[in-house]
Parts: C-alpha cells; sequence; structure tokens
C-alpha cells in the first residue's frame, strides 16, 4: 500500500512537472503598447509577475497595424507557443479564424467573448468600478460638473461611461456629467493630444472632475486637467502617480489578474474555456488609494465609497450594465 502511495504521489509530480514545461506563453499587446500606463500595462504586470513567480519565459509583441493581430497569433502559435494572451477587444473577429486554425492551442482574450472549445473569455464589470469612482467624483466636485472622456465609441466604453454617471447621480443628483468619446477607431486609444483638447473643453465649460476610460488617449487627458489645477480619474492601472495630488483616483481594471491568472491555469492543468468574469467580489475591478491620492480623498468620502462597494456585492445596489441594455437610465 505504501508503495502504491509513493507511485501515485511521484506520478502526480511528475504530472505536474511535464505541465509546467509544456507551458509556452506568449502575449499580444494592443496599439499603445505594453507601456501605455494604462490597459497594456497592467497585463504586461500580470505577465511578468507570472515569469518572476514560475520563472518560465514569454515571447511578446506590439501591433501596429490591424493586419498584424492575425499574423502575430498565427506566428506564436506556429512556434508552439501556448497559451497566447491577446489584450483587447479588437483581437476578436482574427482570434475566431485563428483558434479554429490551431485547435490545440489554447487563447484568452480580454474584453471579448469568444465562443471557440480552445478560447478563454476573460470580461469585467467596468460599470460597477465605474460606478464607485464616479461617486468619488460627485462628492468631490466644487462645481457640481464632471467629465467623462471615452476612447473609441463602442458599447464597453458606453459601459464605463454609464456607470460612471450612475455614480455620480448616486452622490450628487443634481451634478452635471458632460461626455465625450474620442473617435470611431482603435487610434482613439492612442491619442494623448485629442485628449488633451477634449478635456480643456470640458474644464471650459465648468467640469473639475474628470474620468477618462481612454488609453493612451488618457495621458493627455490626465495631464490637461492637472495643468489646470482640476482633478482627474484614471483607468485600468493605477494612474494616480502620473500627477500627484490631481488624480483623484484611478478605476481598477485588474487585467493583471486575468492574464496572471489564465498562465497560472494553464500552468496548473486547471486552464478552462468559457467565459471568466472579473467583478468587484473577485478583486477584478476597483478603486486605487496610495500616498499619491490620500490627501483628495476624505474619510467619509472613502466611508460611502466602500460602503456602495459593499452594497453592489450584496446585491443591494444594482449597477446598468450597458452591454447586456443599452438603454442607460441616467444617460
Amino acid at each position: 500500500m505504501k508503495t502504491g502511495i509513493l507511485a501515485a504521489v511521484l506520478a502526480a509530480m511528475l504530472g505536474g512537472a511535464a505541465i509546467a514545461q509544456e507551458v509556452k506563453p506568449a502575449i499580444v499587446f494592443d496599439r499603445g503598447g505594453k507601456f501605455d500606463k494604462s490597459f497594456n500595462e497592467a497585463a504586461h504586470a500580470g505577465i511578468e509577475r507570472f515569469k518572476k513567480e514560475t520563472g518560465i519565459d514569454y515571447r511578446d509583441f506590439e501591433i501596429t497595424s490591424d493586419a498584424q493581430r492575425e499574423q502575430a497569433m498565427q506566428r506564436f502559435a506556429r512556434d508552439g507557443h501556448n497559451p497566447i494572451v491577446v489584450i483587447g477587444f479588437s483581437f476578436g473577429t482574427s482570434l475566431q479564424k485563428v483558434a479554429k486554425e490551431f485547435p490545440n492551442t489554447r487563447f484568452t482574450i480580454i474584453d471579448s467573448v469568444i465562443n471557440e472549445p480552445n478560447v478563454r473569455s476573460a470580461v469585467f464589470t467596468e460599470h460597477e468600478g465605474s460606478y464607485l469612482v464616479g461617486m468619488m467624483a460627485g462628492l468631490a466636485s466644487k462645481t457640481n460638473k464632471v467629465g467623462f472622456i471615452g476612447g473609441m465609441d463602442i458599447p464597453l466604453i458606453r459601459k464605463f461611461a454609464c456607470g460612471y454617471v450612475q455614480g455620480v447621480k448616486a452622490a450628487k443628483p443634481g451634478a452635471e456629467v458632460i461626455q465625450n468619446m474620442t473617435g470611431t477607431t482603435g487610434a482613439a486609444f492612442n491619442d494623448p493630444a485629442k485628449g488633451s483638447e477634449l478635456a480643456k473643453s470640458q474644464l471650459d465649460r465648468g467640469a473639475d472632475v474628470i474620468y477618462h476610460a481612454a488609453g493612451g488617449t488618457g495621458i493627455g487627458v490626465l495631464r490637461t486637467v492637472a495643468d489646470a489645477g482640476k482633478l482627474g480619474i484614471g483607468v485600468d492601472s493605477n494612474q494616480n502617480g502620473l500627477h500627484p495630488g490631481r488624480v483623484l483616483t484611478s478605476m481598477l481594471k485588474r487585467v493583471d489578474v486575468a492574464v496572471y491568472s489564465t498562465l497560472m491555469d494553464a500552468r496548473s492543468g486547471k486552464w478552462t474555456a468559457g467565459v471568466t468574469v472579473y467583478g468587484l467580489p473577485q478583486d477584478g475591478v476597483g478603486y486605487a488609494m496610495d500616498d499619491n491620492n490620500k490627501a483628495l480623498v476624505s474619510p467619509e468620502m472613502k466611508a460611502a465609497v466602500d460602503k456602495a462597494a459593499a452594497d453592489i456585492k450584496a446585491g443591494t445596489i444594482k449597477v446598468h450594465d450597458y452591454m447586456t441594455n443599452s438603454a442607460c437610465p441616467v444617460m
């Protein structure tokens, strides 16, 4: 019996080692690159954490054109990389094709749902995190006017906007929310000059807190708001440190957690296809507090936002999801 148990333990250990050896990760970043201080950079942090903890290296590629999406995935798959992680909804159409071409390769896509047996779709409750920073914006505003600047005008970004407006109105029912989208193509996520222009327009109209959900475009938003002595709200990664004392908070979208988790699951043999949701209960979304913004957020503000987070988790507060119903009740 002891010999049998020992053999089983050894087999399990060897099996785990074999699985670890088979993991050969690759990641494809969207436009803006892995050091965009926002969405892509969060993904980069996740795969770097995986590398640090496991010692397993990875390959990466930063696209500069849409044609490279399919090409990069195909090249990595042909080279035996597995799993392959792609960052952003814009990879959806290409992945639908490539996943069929390489049925034995595991793919994970962030922000899109692809129904293939070898694809994991990681999605987030951005509307809930945006509600929380919207509450904070409403509570912090002195003019009763706040702003929202989105990147590409798509349902996903409208999802951020709807949750944000709902949070602002919950904190300050009479507040006005000025909204702009940057554009209608993927380039809208990498245009800091346009972000700066839109921010200036909103500031001129009286907004004193502006939240961006615009990737690299948001760098221009935050810089312009800080230069004007007003408050910005970052997104995806913790952007509080970009302009200390001028970024009220950042809506954290834990793309790093999604990337790290999918790679660890692959390494341990627990990887599964299908949809994985990262929400408040999974620490998939939230808001950032650190030394850069602690003087901006009063204990009363933090308590109110934390109570709202608890109520969302408990189901007491329902935040509208624009992706399932485009009739946003507060826009």
